[in-house]
């Protein structure tokens, strides 16, 4: 009989996405839950992540959490989301609801610049054209 070999499996390393505030997360029902079940220690995750985000502003943050299985972290930031940054160039609130027949506001070709070159590095673009037509 031919022996078998025997695979050891690693433990798999867990990924979150969360958007948070910068500089505002506080262990309370959105980010406990997740964080919990992960295995990361939420005071420590809060505490960091204030401390990294508070010279952003007021922008929504996405990041991505990797958990490995001896329950250390490594958090990577992305770009704010350009929903929200639409939002704040056309200075309103919330959108319409009502797209098609309603709109919340306005934005330059300039500001659309702006915020495809700030998004630049998260997206699938080589340039600056393909980025503002994303």
């Amino acid at each position: 009989m031919a022996k078998q070999a025997t695979e050891v499996k690693k433990p798999a390393e867990k990924k979150l996405k969360l958007i948070i505030p910068a500089g505002k997360a506080v262990p309370g029902q959105q980010l406990g839950p997740a964080l919990g079940q992960a295995g990361i220690p939420i005071g420590d995750f809060v505490q960091k992540f204030n401390a990294a985000t508070k010279d952003m502003g007021d922008v929504l943050v996405p990041v991505e959490i990797t958990v490995k299985p001896d329950r250390t972290y490594k958090m990577v930031f992305k770009t704010p989301p350009a929903s929200s940054l639409l939002l704040k160039a056309a200075k309103v609130e919330k959108g319409s609801g009502k797209n098609v027949l309603q709109k919340a506001g306005k934005v330059t070709k300039a500001q659309v610049r702006a915020i495809a070159e700030q998004k630049l590095p998260d997206l699938n673009a080589t340039d600056i054209e393909a980025a503002i037509k994303i």
